[in-house]
């Protein structure tokens, strides 16, 4: 019955310590805010004038939308594996209690669900990898430019401009 109590308290104070990271996170984006609150108030009381102009952080990339909506998948993904990971060792850890035994079965299906995502999620990076990729706006084809005199047009004329994209430009 000892180990019983034991297991308990091992698994009350696993519950207790691993959320920690995420404060700690959550806390530092706190004290971010309020320190870019002070920033923004300092520089009221000091007469500074004009418009803000928000940019991003030093040495941060900037995301495009398709980027932006691939790290947020990226993301989400992450935080279903993590979840999922995290039921089965709860679930191992029930199952250990031996009136509790039939925890395992939760546990096998959540290892053969968790088996399941990740192949899942290799097929979608085999998937992406294999995927061609859009041309940076560098090496994209440049529209052609047709210059028409303006003793060609005649003044009451309607003109339509149409641009073409000139082949292996």
């Amino acid at each position: 019955m000892q180990w019983l109590l034991l297991v308990a308290l091992g698994i009350m104070w696993a519950a207790f310590l691993v959320p920690i990271g995420r404060k700690r996170s959550d806390a530092r984006s706190m004290q971010d805010f309020e320190r870019r609150m002070e920033l923004l108030a300092q520089a009221e009381v000091h007469g500074t004038s004009g418009r803000w102009i928000v940019t991003p952080r030093k040495g941060v990339r900037f995301l495009g939308p398709r980027e932006r909506q691939q790290a947020r998948a990226r993301a989400r993904r992450r935080r279903v594996f993590a979840i999922l990971l995290e039921a089965l060792g709860l679930a191992l850890l029930i199952g250990i209690v031996p009136p509790l035994r039939p925890a395992w079965y939760v546990a096998g299906i959540l290892g053969g669900v968790l088996v399941l995502y990740v192949w899942m999620l290799l097929v979608l990076k085999a998937r992406a990898a294999a995927a061609p990729r859009p041309a940076p706006a560098a090496e994209r084809p440049r529209p052609s430019v047709v210059e028409v005199p303006a003793s060609a047009i005649e003044p009451d004329e309607h003109v339509v401009v149409r641009a073409t994209v000139a082949a292996g430009a």
